[in-house]
């Protein structure tokens, strides 16, 4: 099967077909240039999507990815990543590997069939010039021959008229033997121009053409091969690819397997737990019998505080409301955190002074390891001085010398304070027993309910928006109130269990031993109201003192 042979008179048709088979070449090559784009936009758009939900740095979103479910959605964040990595791997090969070399092939491909169909309409135009030649000799034999036959036709009419001198006739004979030769000679020149075309004819069919023909044919078998290696190119850079992005996705599955909800509840815990006991039993006062209680602003029996209470605040107690609400909440919202971390509940505070401790102790041996790094630098340059001077260390020696002094004594600090913390957490209980053996006691609650609806995720103290509104509408009168209150008659005494730093308004601080006056019982809110002094007075948290009421006053209760 060969083109020369069967298609020795289709050279158009072959020029066409072979310029189709450049188009679907071409249209190929567009083909996977846009699957490269498609795969280059959609790593782009998954990239884009992994980066828009990993969490932000130094943010509370940081901290939640402790958890199981939250760190395997951030591993399949990550092997998103990755698997859009895979997508741009198969659009730079496709690339590089397909794309680039298929459109310089085509212009190969262009150049080949150019220069064969030269060749060809070289051999076309040669064997017209031959056939144009062949025509031309041909005419003239037949010219030449039918002007011989005319002069021998006019001399053997004159020499058989009597009226025409000899002279003529002899012209007429010579004129006639010419028009032969010449017709003998366009004779022979047709015969061999005739000759030579018939050989050159012959070699155009069965040699120029069939050769021409079957490289043109060889140059399109190419072409389809080379289609089809592309083709096979394509899906093998697809497949190349999916042991990775299987991978990825068996890391997804692996990420999803992780998740425990256990470890998760006890992360909460730990983010969440305040430290604080629950509250104890409310005991019952028995107001059926007369007796002659402790006048207070805010127990139940008084007339004044009561009205003002109802009148205020709907009826609640003014025992539920800190008088140091509205400034504890605005410094809160200024971000005014104690640097000591006083505002937190016990467990949330010691997880707090731990991890400034760490980070501190962390800082501290990257001071050290940089002042090692100066101390042998000095040392390569005492035994060598060409070097540099090692007197020029000095400084930078002292610098990072005295910093990590700094980082030393900020980190005692917060040692202390961590210790302060640890130290009361598990040893406040058996404390306040080993002073409680000479009285009738229970043990107090630590913090009541509406100390705990205070607590915010953070561990800071919040108050509900309804509560807060209703503070800042009456603020005023509140705090006129508080100023203009009786000094209040002593029902008992307390021992203060540990220090406590009042810093919010309408606190008082109390030293480790310290004994002061009672002179309002906790009313449930957690808070104890204390005396030291005529003009110092202020609340302390229950759970931080050990009260002694006064066996005499009706319905007194003692906290531990």
């Amino acid at each position: 099967m060969s083109w020369g042979t069967e298609l020795w008179d289709q050279f158009d048709n072959l020029e066409k077909h072979t310029q189709w088979g450049i188009d679907i070449l071409e249209k190929y090559i567009k083909f996977v240039k846009e699957r490269t784009e498609i795969e280059l936009s959609y790593a782009k758009q998954l990239r884009n999507l992994s980066k828009k939900y990993q969490p932000k740095k130094n943010s509370k979103e940081e901290e939640e990815y402790r958890y199981t479910a939250c760190k395997a959605f951030l591993s399949t964040l990550n092997e998103m990543n990755d698997y859009a990595g895979q997508h741009e791997v198969i659009s730079e090969n496709m690339t590089s590997q397909i794309t680039v070399e298929l459109a310089r092939y085509v212009q190969e491909l262009k150049q080949e069939r150019k220069s064969h169909f030269h060749d060809g309409r070289k051999a076309q135009q040669h064997i017209e010039t031959c056939w144009k030649q062949l025509e031309s000799s041909k005419r003239r034999f037949e010219r030449d021959c039918k002007e011989a036959d005319r002069a021998q036709q006019y001399f053997e009419k004159m020499d058989a008229d009597i009226n025409v001198t000899k002279a003529d006739v002899e012209k007429a004979r010579q004129q006639a033997q010419m028009r032969h030769q010449m017709a003998e000679d366009s004779k022979a020149d047709y015969s061999s121009i005739l000759q030579k075309f018939n050989h050159e004819q012959h070699d155009y069919y069965h040699t120029h053409i069939p050769n021409i023909f079957q490289k043109i044919q060889e140059m399109e078998e190419r072409r389809i091969v080379r289609i089809g290696e592309s083709v096979k190119t394509y899906a093998e850079l697809d497949r190349q690819v999916i042991p990775i992005i299987g991978k990825c996705l068996d890391g997804i599955v692996k990420a999803a397997e992780s998740i425990d909800p256990k470890n998760d509840s006890q992360l909460a815990i730990e983010a969440y737990k305040s430290g604080f006991e629950p509250p104890g039993d409310i005991e019952f006062e028995d107001y059926t019998q007369p007796m002659k209680r402790t006048v207070s602003d805010n127990s139940l029996s008084n007339s004044r505080g009561e009205g003002k209470s109802e009148l205020k605040f709907g009826g609640k107690s003014k025992g539920k409301l800190w008088p140091f609400i509205k400034k504890n909440k605005l410094s809160l919202k200024l971000g005014a955190t104690p640097e000591d971390f006083s505002n937190l509940p016990p467990e949330q505070r010691r997880k707090k002074l731990q991890q400034k401790v760490d980070e501190l102790n962390k800082e501290i041996q990257k001071e050290m390891d940089q002042r090692d790094a100066i101390t042998k630098m000095k040392d390569v340059y005492l035994k060598n001085p060409q070097m540099g001077d090692p007197a020029s260390l000095d400084h930078k020696l002292a610098e990072v010398s005295q910093n990590i002094e700094k980082l030393r004594l900020e980190a005692q600090k917060f040692e202390a304070w961590l210790a302060e913390v640890e130290g009361r957490l598990p040893a406040r209980s058996e404390q306040a027993r080993r002073h409680s053996g000479m009285y009738d006691v229970q043990n107090p609650p630590a913090v009541n309910n509406c100390a705990q609806d205070r607590e915010s995720p953070d561990g800071s103290y919040t108050e509900d928006q309804s509560q807060e509104s209703e503070v800042k509408v009456l603020a005023t009168d509140f705090d006129d109130e508080f100023d203009d209150e009786e000094s209040l008659p002593a029902i008992g005494t307390c021992k203060a269990l540990y220090t406590f730093e009042g810093q919010n308004e309408g606190t008082i601080s109390v030293a480790e031993g310290e004994t002061l006056y009672v002179i309002e019982e906790d009313k449930g809110d957690g808070w104890t109201r204390i005396r030291r002094s005529e003009d110092e007075e202020g609340y302390v948290p229950t759970s931080y003192v050990e009260v002694y009421l006064d066996k005499n006053a009706k319905g007194a209760k003692t906290y531990i």
